[in-house]
């Protein structure tokens, strides 16, 4: 019995691990957008920069911030556009020219495994002058292959001051991805069925371990012998002994 449990177990074990995250590739890029602060921001097309490969310092003085406008529990639908938007504080004395957002999506126990890059959105005269601050919106989705569940985001902007690049992270978290027009993943659906099998097997294995446990608790029926009581299998042992032999010989004398 507990070998045909583990057994069961290992199969329903060998199954899910075809339930692995798949690499995505990047979405298409995003069209024109503007922010409420400051004018024409630009279009991103095939011929942007990819800045994901630099590896740009944060400058002094620069301060970002990550808002979800209309998603505060971070619920990323797969397939479907999603927005964020991200503030920019410029303490220092130069100017800042912001030159374009980009994110990435990761695992969250590896964030060295690329799950997907997400589309990079350049923008054109857009500025921070000293002391001033500035809102930019950032459109992105995930690709619609995307197995549901948590992944870390990691966003950053990429800007210039005095003509030197730097980058800063303004979002580096978990989100969660949910298939888009449907309630029932293929994931939960198989951990229902994986539920209920081992709920099944539990109560096949205690309604074993209490009939195991009613058979011992059974005891040997008892034979009366005169006004005493003896087990029947110490009668069978006393047979033709002397002790037998005057039991008997006192019953007859009694009659």
């Amino acid at each position: 019995m507990k070998f045909r449990v583990f057994l069961i177990l290992a199969l329903l074990l060998f199954c899910s691990s075809y339930l692995q995250v798949a690499r995505c590739e990047s979405e298409p890029d995003a069209d024109v957008v503007e922010t409420d602060e400051g004018g024409d921001l630009g279009i991103v097309g095939e011929d942007v920069q990819d800045f994901g490969g630099g590896s740009f310092s944060p400058a002094p003085g620069v301060e970002t911030i990550c808002v979800f406008p209309k998603n505060p529990s971070k619920l990323v639908l797969a397939g479907e556009e999603g927005e964020l938007l991200v503030g920019i504080k410029n303490e220092g004395e130069s100017s800042i020219n912001v030159i374009a957002i980009q994110a990435s999506v990761h695992l969250p126990f590896d964030h060295q495994y690329l799950v997907q890059n997400l589309s990079a959105q350049a923008f054109n005269n857009a500025s921070v002058p000293p002391s001033a601050q500035a809102t930019f919106p950032y459109i992105f989705a995930v690709s619609k292959f995307l197995q549901p569940g948590a992944f870390d985001l990691v966003g950053t902007i990429v800007y210039e001051i005095d003509q030197n690049p730097y980058q800063s992270t303004f979002y580096n978290g978990t989100i969660e991805v949910a298939e888009a027009g449907g309630l029932l993943s293929v994931e939960s659906v198989f951990l229902f069925c994986l539920g209920i099998a081992l709920l099944g097997l539990l109560g096949v294995w205690i309604r074993g371990q209490i009939k195991n446990f009613s058979k011992k608790t059974k005891r040997a029926p008892k034979v009366e012998v005169g006004t005493g009581t003896t087990d029947a299998s110490m009668d069978e042992w006393l047979q033709g002994t002397a002790y037998t032999r005057s039991v008997s010989s006192k019953s007859k004398k009694k009659k």
